[in-house]
């Protein structure tokens, strides 16, 4: 596929333990306003979703942000983004995201990170819709998970070829030439060692 025209990222509404996480979101912000590519996102101006929205803003690029109602002061919507969507629900918040984006990729984060993650991942497993999702993989911060992944390929829940097509790494470079060159296709999961249209 071409370069992605509208980037969702999920990523935690904390800052983590660690300055790197930060610095990180900060440079992933530039280098997709460098890349003239729009970012989608929480909405929220803390944490790292706020860093990542304030380096494209900086450096020119355009920012949507969505956000429930009830998330408005929780999350502190943040104030200067190019359009803040407003939604009533979680779901719709989700979805929305979906519809406004042809990539994902996921900072460190927390529950609603992998819950938004894993969301698009079963969405690309059902065949849903064919985008690239990738973890940037800060301080080894998903080194665990994708080794979680190897175990349900291991265990025959997951398809080996399902779990290839994510990408994971730290080189931010590598991640956005991957992206370029990814070919979505979809695969019939198994069920009971039987391969199934879900």
């Amino acid at each position: 596929m071409p370069q992605p025209t509208a980037l969702c990222v999920y990523c935690g509404s904390s800052s983590g333990k660690h300055p790197e996480y930060v610095e990180q979101a900060r440079a992933f912000g530039t280098e997709m306003a460098e890349r003239g590519i729009a970012l989608v996102f929480g909405g929220g101006k803390v944490g790292l979703m706020g860093t990542v929205a304030d380096a494209v803003l900086a450096g020119g690029g355009k920012v949507i942000g969505v956000i429930p109602r009830q998330l408005m002061d929780l999350e502190v919507a943040h104030p200067g983004l190019s359009e803040l969507v407003v939604v009533d629900t979680m779901h719709q918040r989700k979805t929305r995201m979906y519809e406004l984006s042809d990539a994902f990729v996921a900072l460190p984060g927390g529950f609603g990170t992998m819950d938004e993650m894993f969301e698009m991942l079963t969405w690309a497993q059902l065949g849903l819709h064919r985008y690239p999702c990738a973890f940037l993989d800060v301080r080894g911060y998903y080194r665990d998970l994708r080794a979680m992944m190897d175990h349900m390929v291991g265990e025959r829940f997951v398809r080996p070829e399902q779990r290839d097509s994510l990408w994971f790494g730290d080189d931010m470079a590598a991640l956005f030439d991957w992206m370029q060159t990814y070919e979505g296709t979809y695969l019939p999961k198994w069920i009971d060692n039987q391969s199934v249209d879900a």
